[in-house]
């Protein structure tokens, strides 16, 4: 993985350095490809928060057994996924 990774950055970055020159932030087909690669970097976050570190929380013995603690933390989950919304209107 970290040869992986020591290969494939600097080819990146050197792809990157190459694009930049040619690059008009205001084209149609620059607007279609940062469009996709937003989206696909909202699905990761979005799969990596729900699946990985939410699922963890909630499936545990001790919420289970909590229903206080339950509605509690579904409360905090929906108040908190409500005001990051909030937050996304001006951002």
């Amino acid at each position: 993985m970290a040869t992986f990774f020591a290969i494939t950055t600097p080819l990146g970055i050197a792809v990157g350095i190459g694009a930049a020159s040619s690059y008009d932030p205001h084209s149609p087909r620059a607007l279609v490809v940062e469009g996709i690669l937003n989206s696909i970097s909202a699905g990761i976050l979005v799969y990596m928060a729900l699946v990985d570190l939410i699922a963890a929380d909630f499936l545990s013995k001790r919420m289970s057994c909590n229903t206080r603690l339950q509605v509690v933390s579904y409360f905090a989950l929906f108040l908190g996924a409500g005001l990051m919304s909030l937050l996304a209107i001006w951002a």
